[in-house]
């Protein structure tokens, strides 16, 4: 019984931190813009990375000017997954998918679909990334709902 648990404690083990390498390599700091490096944080249940301790910095500073970029980089980052729209919280249906920032976002009908299609540049990122679209729309995995 050893032989089998040790191997299996270390594939999980290197599963956990191949997977939190794949995130950080795939980061894009939600601060600066710039490739995100090992500089990281709590947030919304996940790990959302930086490029510098400036960024951290001015992220702890001030979070909810930085939230939504940061909620993008945790669903980007394969951290959460979208459960539900992002506007209501109803349940999604299919035909209903908009790419937003490179990013499917399904929603629960047209009507939510066409406010996000209607909306530019930051406002169709919060509507979809803010702080309520992602309480609304996203769990990051290993959460308990």
């Amino acid at each position: 019984m050893k032989f089998f648990i040790v191997p299996m404690l270390a594939i999980l083990l290197f599963g956990f931190a191949t997977a939190a390498q794949t995130a950080e390599a795939d980061a894009v700091c939600p601060v600066s813009g710039k490739k995100a490096a090992k500089v990281s944080v709590d947030h919304n249940g996940g790990e959302v990375y930086f490029c510098c301790k400036n960024c951290l910095k001015a992220f702890k500073e001030d979070a909810s000017k930085f939230s939504t970029k940061a909620n993008e980089q945790l669903i980007k980052t394969g951290q959460a997954n979208q459960q539900k729209c992002p506007i209501s919280g109803g349940k999604m249906k299919s035909g209903t998918a908009l790419e937003v920032d490179g990013v499917p976002v399904a929603f629960c009908c047209k009507n939510c679909r066409k406010k996000v299609d209607q909306a530019s540049g930051d406002e169709k990122l919060a509507l979809v990334f803010g702080d309520e679209a992602f309480k609304k729309g996203y769990k990051v995995t290993g959460q308990n709902e």
